[in-house]
């Protein structure tokens, strides 16, 4: 039996959020990590080399929830990554000038951009920015003795990059890890405040479970733990747990406490708690981590789509006898997310954004052409606008980006305006509804076998757990081990889940299977809280203060 079809969503789609609780670390980095080459380009006179230094610098973007040992490997591999997809695509300029065998490459490339990056998960802003930089490279004049010189460029400005995502460190080392703890903190007391029955209560478990995961990842990401500072805040962590397991027994207002604290630039607080608690976590680091071989294998329909998608807009681009058909292949890039419904949202907020960008560039380009100062500058402000906005909603930074995508094409020469709008919407509407059908098109079957082998995961856990609990006297590392990997597998479930139930053309999903082995999951995760002895709520019993 197989569901084809779900409703597609438009209320909400549009819907602003809350804006990141660091939306100004991003924005102010890629100024940071942008302004300094470009203002230096402006002075020497060579601003038409700007899309090679930008290559660098926008690697400044990524990793900022990452603590900084962990960002330091992940920036560098971006970094290392955009050169490489650069080097490929001016590489392939060089050789040949057929648009055809552009777009095709430029498809398999950002197809292989996204596979690479969902799998290690390298987060905001993800493929996409790659995609940009190796799509427009592909259809930039070029000779192949220029090709190292302007690599070189990218290479150069990414490691300043890489000092600029590195450089808040040096102020606050642990502030990632502290705000993944507070927001752990904050959603458990949330889901507690619920006691586990009240309306709501199974979205709030759902993110409560999501955070605390989150906390733990970001608190492992360096594989040590010989910090004060980390210690501290992995017995934080395993308070967020308890409350999970247990919210019937949980203050939230202890809970909110330590979140608020931990916001702050003071001390951490140091609960009171046994390193006991921790042993869980000895197996956790030493546990062998999936190749990325194995992380691949479920992403293949994903990286289909994106290589269908991608190229047949650059073809339709092209057909159309539109000027630049990256444009149209980005767009498609773009949309690529989880399963179909998210796919379909980011194409109504994509479409949305860059309609409304383009009136925002109609406005401004008689400014940025009285000088090119001044088209430096716009662009500046453009990029620190679309990180400060989109973390609201995509479409809102997107009505930044559009504008600075289009500026930087007259970084080499002032460019009809009235061409460049035209051409920009109908790229933006061929990629949005030729890349959307190829999401539908090419189906995810493999979103149901995940589901299957995430059940499998947590009842194994659950019996685990369970048979250490008919123990008279189990020991406490074994039983700590078995309720942190049953919570891992709640979460990884929920995830999975939700991933799969918004795909088309699959078979039924067994949601009943999935809400009894959550229901089971958390019974046993409360029972294992229980054995394992009475935990401090009081708020104010807090046995030391750490600094940060």
């Amino acid at each position: 039996m197989s569901t084809p079809t779900r409703p597609l969503p438009l209320a909400g789609v549009l819907r602003l959020g809350r804006p990141s609780d660091i939306w100004f670390k991003p924005a102010l980095s890629v100024v940071a990590a942008v302004a300094p080459p470009n203002l230096a380009l402006l002075a020497l006179g060579r601003l038409d080399l700007a899309m090679y230094t930008m290559a660098g610098s926008l690697c400044a973007l990524y990793g900022h929830n990452r603590p900084y040992p962990a960002r330091a490997r992940m920036l560098a591999g971006v970094i290392l990554g955009m050169v490489a997809g650069l080097a490929l695509a001016l590489t392939t300029a060089s050789l040949t000038t057929n648009a055809v065998v552009l777009v095709t490459v430029g498809a398999l490339l950002a197809a292989v951009q996204k596979a690479l990056c969902d799998a290690t998960r390298v987060g905001p802003p993800g493929n996409v920015v790659l995609t940009f930089i190796s799509s427009a490279s592909l259809f930039a004049p070029q000779t192949p003795g220029q090709v190292p010189g302007h690599v070189a460029l990218a290479l150069a400005t990414g490691a300043w990059a890489w000092l600029v995502g590195m450089a808040p460190g040096l102020l606050r080392p642990h502030g990632p890890e502290r705000r993944a703890t507070a927001h752990a903190l904050d959603a458990t007391a949330a889901y507690a405040a619920t006691r586990g029955t009240a309306d709501g209560h199974a979205k709030a478990r759902a993110a409560a479970a999501a955070a605390v995961q989150a906390a733990w990842q970001s608190l492992l990401a360096t594989g040590a733990r010989t910090d004060r500072t980390r210690r501290a805040l992995e017995h934080l962590v395993v308070r967020a747990e308890v409350a999970l397991a247990a919210p019937a027994d949980a203050d939230p207002a202890p809970l909110r406490g330590w979140a608020r604290a931990l916001r702050g630039t003071g001390r951490v607080p140091r609960v009171a708690g046994a390193d006991d608690e921790l042993l869980g976590l000895d197996a956790e680091l030493a546990a062998p981590h999936r190749p990325l071989w194995h992380r691949l294998g479920p992403l293949t329909p994903l990286a289909a789509r994106t290589a269908l998608g991608c190229a047949l807009a650059g073809y339709a681009s092209l057909a159309l006898g539109v000027g630049r058909p990256y444009w149209a292949l980005v767009t498609a890039a773009s949309l690529y997310q989880a399963n179909v419904t998210l796919t379909w949202s980011r194409g109504v907020q994509r479409v949305v954004g860059n309609v409304l960008g383009v009136l925002v560039f109609a406005a401004v380009v008689p400014l940025a052409h009285l000088h090119p100062v001044a088209l430096v500058l716009c662009c500046l402000a453009f990029n620190f606008g679309a990180e400060a906005l989109i973390s609201r909603n995509y479409w809102l930074g997107s009505v930044c980006v559009t504008p600075m995508a289009l500026l930087v094409t007259e970084f080499a020469r002032a460019q009809d305006a009235g061409q460049l709008i035209t051409e920009r919407v109908v790229d933006t509407l061929v990629g949005a509804l030729v890349g959307f059908g190829t999401a539908v098109v090419v189906t995810n079957r493999r979103a149901g076998d995940r589901i299957e082998h995430a059940l499998a995961a947590v009842e194994r856990a659950r019996e685990q757990a369970a048979r250490l609990l008919a123990e008279p006297q189990p020991a406490p590392r074994a039983l700590e081990t078995a309720r942190r990997t049953l919570a891992a597998a709640l979460a990884e479930l929920r995830a999975t889940a939700d991933a799969a139930s918004g795909e088309w053309w699959q078979r039924a999903l067994p949601q009943e299977r999935v809400v009894l082995a959550e229901q089971s999951g958390h019974r046993t995760l409360a029972a294992t809280v229980r054995r394992q002895g009475p935990h401090t709520w009081d708020g104010a019993r807090t046995t030391e203060d750490v600094r940060p």
